[in-house]
């Protein structure tokens, strides 16, 4: 057995694991509900803009917008059309799927990285409650991708890390414009 067959094999294990024995239906509506939160980036996309408009928040509004453009490319432009990985629940079986079926390839998880790509923004330049808050929401809109069973953990771990570099990548950008347009 090929080390992506293990892999495929212990994300698939650990999807099961989650239906069989963290699925409840009285939580359903919460998990559907949080990863909705994620679709399209809606959520991040108007909270950034949001903050936009005040002078005090503008920066992270706009570090976040960054953040998010350079995510979405690298996953969606990149990685997914690269790697082509189908959905769980067409490649595991026994896995139900929670909401409806997605058009996309799996790898990684877009839902992620833009939550993440945002969350490690506000993080950074609001290291208390709100900084904390947006990465926990962050932490439950990945785990709802695995709970509804439309990505891996895998997705999900990947998804995670190209959104903390981007993140990582927008600061820097933006730290480098201001010190340019500081120093003219």
């Amino acid at each position: 057995m090929g080390i992506l067959e293990w892999i495929h094999n212990m994300d698939a294990q650990i999807l099961l694991f989650i239906q069989q024995y963290l699925r409840n239906d009285m939580f359903n509506w919460f998990w559907k509900g949080i990863t909705f939160l994620g679709d399209g980036g809606w959520f991040w996309i108007v909270l950034a803009i949001v903050l936009l408009f005040p002078k005090k928040t503008r920066k992270a509004g706009f570090t976040a917008a960054l953040a998010l453009v350079i995510g979405s490319i690298v996953t969606n432009l990149v990685l997914k059309t690269a790697v082509a990985r189908i959905r769980p629940y067409d490649a595991v079986e026994g896995l139900v799927l929670l909401v409806a079926k997605l058009k996309d390839y799996s790898f990684p998880s877009g839902h992620t990285c833009a939550s993440f790509s945002c969350a490690v923004v506000y993080d950074k330049m609001y290291p208390g409650k709100p900084g904390k808050a947006a990465l926990i929401l962050a932490v439950l809109i990945a785990l709802s991708r695995l709970y509804v069973g439309v990505h891996y953990p895998t997705d999900v771990l990947a998804g995670a890390l190209v959104g903390w570099l981007s993140a990582l990548c927008a600061m820097k950008l933006v730290s480098y414009w201001g010190n340019r347009k500081n120093a003219v």
